[in-house]
């Protein structure tokens, strides 16, 4: 007879994973991850690893649900397939939160090292090894469960979204270090309560100082109109659809031309599923946009260069000036492995890429484009998780960050909220403001603190229209970028390496 029967330590672990899903849009219940990994920690000293692996696929099983969607509705890959990749990618990102109670519980049994010292030191080490560890993959990390929580974000300009992950693991080890005591009267964790007390302390009180709408007030600004045109992903690379494509971004700019007259117009991620640079009717068409409006017009569009009489594809946007005109390109430089390309494609060549209509991308190079002595920073998709890209567009004179995407793979899941909530930390990060056109939504700006306005609904046609300032203010982070857990990441190895010679001394 098979036994159904879970031990007390996956119970816990699976119980850990749920809770803290459940602190990400949606449903955004951010407080819970203050608390979540508690009954994690409190069981994980029997199978370190295994209980913090469990929690990890519990944790990110139902964050990143929404992937089978993208890959069988709009990838048309086999669902059986979709769930095998799905899988493996779920069980790659639990390793993650296995090491980080495995090396916690090494750590504390080899060397005597307190949870309360090693755990937040190791998440936050391993969460940045994620962000760039096989081209990387950031989503998720544990800060943006609080994105919505505008007091707390403020210090994202300090040490980026990895001190907010410290500041909620080192919650989540004194809660469990108190709960030991209680049950053993061992160890009072007074001195690591105190600490996290003028830490939580200090983030509120920096909050409130940087949450000042004057904050988001700057001297330059500028009328910017964002364009959904929510365009059905099934008919979108489709040659039949494109006119009608072209006639629904014109129609939606024209309407925003009359009500609001902005400066800038935007478009969203391939908005012209052809290629611009080609001089056809439809391109014609689409300069004679910006003519009409007399407006600025950036919108997302492949490109094409060659380059020792090979082909390279780009991922890009172009920049029309009033008169029509291409100002400039900005390419994609972070590209989404088996999304946009495939990664080792000669030892891979059965797997084809999702994305539908053109071949292997190719990545581009930080460039902002100029606009009437502004910068602009172009980040194209799932680029704008990416904290280190965004800081070095700013650091090379962006005045406005624009985020152009298309959601529409996501279908009506979490993972458009999800998308946004990381983008708002680029603002918050650079003191600078974020202007985000998405295809199917969500459309949005976000101020310099992290406020989200005018945000679209999902799978609707819509124009908004916001007055944005220009310029960044000063941050810490744009100084420093991830020092923090660059030195956490050294500091970790250190340690693993002390337990490594400890055991080679202890055997001899």
């Amino acid at each position: 007879m098979i036994s159904l029967r879970v031990d007390r330590t996956t119970a816990f672990a699976v119980l850990s994973g749920l809770l803290l899903a459940l602190a990400f849009p949606r449903p955004d219940l951010a407080e819970l991850a203050w608390v979540a990994l508690v009954p994690l920690l409190l069981v994980m000293e029997k199978r370190p690893f295994r209980s913090g692996f469990t929690a990890g696929v519990a944790f990110f099983a139902t964050v990143l649900y929404w992937l089978n969607i993208v890959m069988t509705t709009y990838g048309g890959l086999h669902p059986v397939l979709s769930m095998v990749a799905y899988l493996l990618l779920v069980l790659y990102l639990a390793l993650f939160f296995g090491a980080a109670t495995w090396a916690a519980s090494r750590l504390h049994e080899k060397l005597g090292y307190p949870l309360v010292l090693t755990m937040p030191v190791l998440w936050v080490a391993l969460e940045f090894l994620r962000s760039f560890l096989f081209t990387g993959f950031p989503w998720a990390s544990l800060g943006y469960a609080l994105q919505s929580r505008l007091v707390l974000i403020q210090s994202a300009d300090l040490f980026g979204v990895y001190g907010l992950s410290f500041l909620l693991i080192l919650s989540n080890v004194v809660l469990a270090e108190g709960i030991r005591w209680l049950r053993r009267s061992r160890g009072v964790p007074g001195v690591a309560a105190l600490v996290f007390a003028l830490l939580f302390g200090g983030n509120i009180v920096y909050g409130l100082w940087r949450l000042d709408p004057a904050q988001d007030e700057r001297e330059r600004r500028m009328q910017v109109s964002l364009i959904q045109g929510n365009i059905d992903q099934g008919v979108k690379w489709d040659p039949a659809y494109q006119e009608e494509t072209v006639r629904i971004y014109r129609d939606l700019s024209l309407h925003a031309h009359q009500g609001e007259n902005p400066d800038l117009i935007i478009w969203p991620e391939a908005a012209t599923p052809f290629y611009f640079q080609d001089p056809n009717p439809l391109s014609q068409q689409v300069r004679q946009v910006a003519q009409e409006t007399n407006t600025y017009l950036l919108f997302g569009s492949p490109a094409y260069e060659v380059v020792n009489r090979q082909y390279q594809y780009l991922n890009s946007a172009f920049l029309l000036s009033p008169a029509g005109e291409v100002l400039g390109r900005s390419d994609k430089v972070h590209l989404v492995p088996f999304g946009e390309y495939v990664p080792l494609k000669r030892f891979l060549p059965f797997v084809d890429k999702l994305v539908v209509g053109i071949g292997d991308f190719s990545p581009g190079t930080v460039s902002p484009l100029p606009l009437d002595g502004a910068n602009l920073g172009i980040l194209v998709c799932y680029e704008a998780i990416f904290p280190g890209l965004a800081r070095d567009f700013v650091r090379q004179g962006s005045d406005l960050l624009i985020n152009i995407t298309n959601d529409a793979w996501f279908g009506r899941s979490s993972a458009p909220y999800q998308h946004l909530a990381m983008s708002r930390f680029r603002a918050v990060e650079n003191r600078i403001w974020l202007a985000r056109a998405a295809n199917t939504g969500i459309s949005a700006y976000v101020t310099p603190t992290g406020r989200v306005l005018e945000a679209t609904p999902l799978f609707e046609s819509a124009a908004v229209t916001a007055q944005v300032g220009l310029g960044a203010a000063e941050s810490l982070y744009r100084r420093i970028g991830d020092t923090v857990p660059t030195i956490f990441l050294g500091i970790s190895v250190f340690w693993l390496a002390r337990t490594g010679r400890r055991m080679g001394a202890g055997e001899a």
